[in-house]
């Protein structure tokens, strides 16, 4: 009985001793697994995952932040208080006690709109970034600095097609300018504070991170926004977007009013360029090819026997201009200009726009599928150029008849050669394609069309095959369209 008791006791000594081996090893493990210079946790305090605060940051930036007030004039102004019955107002007008007693029997004779925005200290001499939007057409505007201080604002320089404007205070010199970062370093992922002023409340910051850079949102040719879901809000507009060095990155301006917490902001990198000549000229230069491009589909890489959908293909090209001096013709493809690549037709916009007017350029192209170089001498923009949308890839079904004088007239046309689409037939491939009523058909496969017969015979020639490549007239545009025949 005494043995069995002696022989428990030893039994759990060895338990014991083995659980306290065992935990010395783990903590021991563990100890080194967290000090190991292998290891992938991230230890460093300058580089952390989650900034543990934005106040440093917000503090640093806040001195050169402004926000923005705009009264424009509006003369003359109805208000129709009858067509609000599509509100949860119902047929009640429900801005009548706001804005006074007016009615339509004695609408007022002038009304004062007014506006919010953001920008930021560019200089110490007073001179002040923002968006066009905020000052376009304004009769007065006032600028508030973080300090509480108002001054006039006046405006120096506008373009409105990046949506930027240059505008100055007559200020002390205690003007705290931000620090220009470089766009172009961003990644995504990376922490962003947007810093203005969203529904007139002053020096608000958010946060987020970069979710994409070189968006397209339709809002000019030269869409090349950043996206971050840092809160941007009406107000925020013109104001700086900012990365964790306190450095101004883009410029708050745009927001998906469908898309919970998408903001869009233009990229400093392009604001550099742009606001020394809105300071020195009121207005930016811009170099000029003078081509309608669109997108290279894969139907229409097949048609023009491409290796790959790459490129800015050429619907037209404008008389007169540099490309056509150069030897560029329609249905070429471009790859290259000025030795910057083209991978898409969005690429080739800014590139030639940013490119000094009278500086000569290699422009690399392909024509039916072989590599050609042509030299252009860069003219300079006077109106804007036109990008021509680029159809659907898909094809067939359609009415056409002849182009007469009378038709061709009332559609804007010096030609009346070719047929003009009457009907395009709900679901078909035509209609697949983006072919629309009034459009003339120009060329089947790369050959010209006289009238009806002709284009049906020229259709008939195309059985079998994969694509029909036709050129439309659409207004003053041309573009091509790839039909599969069904």
């Amino acid at each position: 009985m005494e043995q069995k008791k002696h022989f428990k006791k030893i039994i759990v000594a060895i338990l014991m001793v083995g659980a306290l081996v065992g935990f010395g090893y783990g903590a021991s493990t563990a100890v080194k697994s967290s000090t190991a210079p292998n290891s992938t946790a991230v230890t460093n305090s300058d580089t952390p995952m989650v900034p543990a605060s934005f106040s440093e940051l917000a503090e640093k930036v806040r001195p050169g932040v402004v926000n923005i007030q705009v009264v424009k004039k509006i003369k003359n102004i109805d208000f129709q208080f009858r067509h609000f019955s599509g509100t949860p107002f119902g047929e009640k007008n429900p801005f009548g006690d706001f804005f006074g007693p007016f009615s339509e029997e004695n609408p007022p004779r002038g009304f004062e709109q007014r506006g919010v925005g953001s920008g930021f200290v560019m200089n110490r001499d007073g001179y002040i970034l923002t968006n066009n939007h905020v000052v376009e057409d304004a009769d007065q505007i006032k600028v508030k600095l973080a300090n509480g201080k108002e001054y006039d604002g006046k405006i120096i320089g506008r373009d409105p097609k990046t949506d930027l404007a240059l505008i100055k205070i007559k200020a002390s010199s205690d003007l705290q300018p931000l620090n220009l970062g470089n766009s172009d370093d961003l990644k995504v992922g990376s922490w962003v504070v947007a810093v203005g002023s969203p529904f007139g409340l002053e020096q608000t910051v958010t946060a987020g991170i970069v979710s994409a850079k070189g968006r397209v949102i339709g809002s000019g040719p030269y869409d090349n926004f950043i996206q971050t879901d840092a809160s941007i809000n009406p107000g925020n507009s013109g104001g700086p977007l900012i990365n964790m060095k306190g450095e101004v990155v883009g410029i708050n301006t745009a927001i998906i009013a469908s898309g919970q917490g998408i903001g869009f902001a233009i990229p400093i990198n392009m604001a550099k360029e742009i606001a020394p000549q809105l300071q020195e000229k009121g207005h930016v230069t811009r170099g000029w090819l003078g081509v309608s491009i669109q997108e290279v589909t894969p139907a229409l890489a097949k048609s023009f026997d491409l290796k790959e959908k790459k490129g800015a293909l050429v619907a037209q090209v404008v008389s007169g201009s540099p490309a056509e001096k150069a030897g560029i013709e329609r249905g070429d493809v471009i790859v290259e200009f000025d030795g910057k690549e083209v991978t898409d037709s969005k690429d080739l916009p800014p590139i030639v726009a940013s490119t000094p007017v009278g500086k000569a350029v290699t422009v690399k192209l392909l024509r039916n599928g072989k590599a050609l170089d042509r030299q252009v001498k860069v003219g300079e923009m006077e109106e804007k150029v036109e990008v021509a949308k680029s159809p659907s890839h898909k094809s067939l079904g359609i009415t056409v008849q002849n182009l007469t004088p009378e038709i061709a007239k009332g559609l804007g046309l010096k030609k009346d050669t070719g047929v003009v689409v009457t009907r395009v037939e709900p679901g078909s491939p035509a209609a697949d394609a983006g072919i629309q009523t009034g459009d003339v058909v120009q060329e089947v496969n790369r050959k010209p069309v006289k009238n009806v017969e002709d284009f049906v015979q020229k259709v008939e020639k195309t059985k079998g095959q994969d694509n029909i490549l036709l050129l439309i007239q659409r207004g003053q545009n041309n573009l091509f369209a790839a039909v599969t025949p069904k």
